[in-house]
């Protein structure tokens, strides 16, 4: 639990945390949206996408300039060639998920990701066949599993168990997880879990879990969408099979931009894995030879299909250079102290007008708070933007509030209080 005696009510506290903040220069490095007059908002919307990082149109711009100059050639001359481009995302994007740089590859997007992934993990057989996911998980991965399991003709009223919270508090408890997995052992083939919900903004304990998972046989696999670049994740140290995420939330890589793909060292060199095959996870030394049969480089390259978008990639890379400077550690850090006095000043409303929905404990959540706000609707987000103020809503009663630590400052929290007390 947060130590509310650290905070204190009034502007004043906050501009004197503003003064202090070690990374409060990463604030200039983004475009906020403004209006008509100029005005900036006040932006609090990372979780579902990023600000864009002002150096992000000259990393577009140079790959833009590159094609216009060199056409084709552009794959092996100019600053950043396009064929290796996607290394250079690599070491940055590994560091970021606590993972080896042969466990990490940059390639399409989430879903699609999650699909490939499953296809080689997800192997059901007469016995072990059950997918294990949270409630309230984000219907796309719901989809996904669900078709996993079609896709096997197997019938998701048996093979799917979603886990649902069975205390007074809308989160999952780690204990009650575990006791599912128990529970369905013998015949689980796969455990999908959110790293952080999208709905209550709770932070799932990965390594616990997937300890959990893979002692009952199954294997385990992440959708990391809102715990990349939010939480801390060690992704190599706590052993998963597999994990995959978007880079347009925390990210801040752009609308729709390029997944990243985690799969553990221990799957590197095993080439008998299933896969959907396509020519960039190739072996590097002889694609170009035009071979017949598929050699996949080891490791989560591997899993490549096609030539990636290097305009996306661009962007991916402008963002990843601003985390590499502020480091995760000092990331996590701010966002402790950022998210705490959100909850510190909420506190303060009367509980009746509002309830926190995420966990209290700080190891149990990243910036994310989910308000469930009673006898409210979505066109409260309305009233926020005429305060000119960006949040957003999740049907059927809860507002998710998420201030990111590399741009937000702890005026922006009192200034979004203010805004919410004035309209409820």
């Amino acid at each position: 639990m947060i130590d509310f005696k650290i905070y204190e009510p009034g502007l004043p506290f906050a501009e004197k945390m503003d003064a202090g903040d070690p990374l409060a220069k990463f604030r200039r490095e983004f475009h906020f949206p403004k209006n008509e007059k100029g005005d900036e908002y006040l932006y609090l919307c990372g979780n579902s996408l990023g600000l864009q990082p002002k150096t992000t149109k000259d990393c577009i711009n140079e790959v833009l300039e590159d094609w216009a100059k060199y056409g084709v050639e552009g794959h092996t001359k100019g600053k950043h060639p396009w064929m290796p481009y996607h290394e250079l995302l690599t070491e940055k994007m590994a560091s970021i998920v606590g993972a080896k740089p042969l466990e990490v590859v940059v390639m399409n997007s989430l879903t699609v990701n999650l699909h490939l992934l499953m296809t080689s993990f997800y192997r059901p057989t007469r016995d072990r066949y059950k997918i294990i996911i949270e409630g309230d998980a984000f219907p796309s991965d719901l989809y996904a599993v669900t078709s996993q399991l079609l896709n096997h003709s197997i019938d998701p009223k048996d093979g799917l168990v979603v886990i649902r919270s069975k205390g007074p508090q809308e989160f999952l408890t780690t204990e009650q997880i575990l006791q599912t997995l128990e529970e369905n052992g013998d015949q689980t083939a796969l455990v999908l879990l959110s790293g952080v919900n999208y709905y209550t903004g709770q932070a799932f304990d990965i390594q616990r879990i997937t300890k959990k998972g893979h002692s009952m046989g199954a294997k385990v696999g992440w959708d990391l969408a809102h715990a990349a670049g939010n939480i801390a994740l060690s992704l190599h140290k706590d052993g998963p099979d597999f994990a995959a995420w978007c880079s347009y939330k925390y990210l801040n890589s752009g609308p729709g931009s390029l997944s990243g793909v985690f799969v553990h060292q221990r799957h590197a060199n095993n080439f008998e894995l299933p896969r959907w095959a396509g020519w960039w996870g190739h072996d590097k030394q002889s694609r170009f030879s035009m071979p017949d049969d598929f050699q996949p480089i080891p490791g989560a390259e591997g899993w490549q299909l096609s030539n990636p978008p290097i305009l996306s990639m661009a962007a991916i890379r402008a963002s990843l250079d601003l985390f590499d400077e502020a480091g995760m550690p000092n990331l996590r850090t701010k966002s402790k102290l950022l998210t705490g006095y959100l909850e510190f000043l909420l506190s303060a409303l009367p509980p009746h007008k509002l309830e926190i929905i995420t966990p209290r404990d700080e190891e149990q959540r990243g910036c994310q708070l989910s308000l469930r706000i009673p006898n409210e609707n979505k066109s409260i987000i309305d009233r926020f933007e005429r305060e000119r103020a960006i949040v957003d809503w999740r049907e059927p009663d809860v507002m998710r509030v998420a201030p990111t630590p590399m741009y937000n400052s702890f005026q922006d929290v009192y200034r979004f209080v203010e805004i919410l007390k004035n309209i409820l």
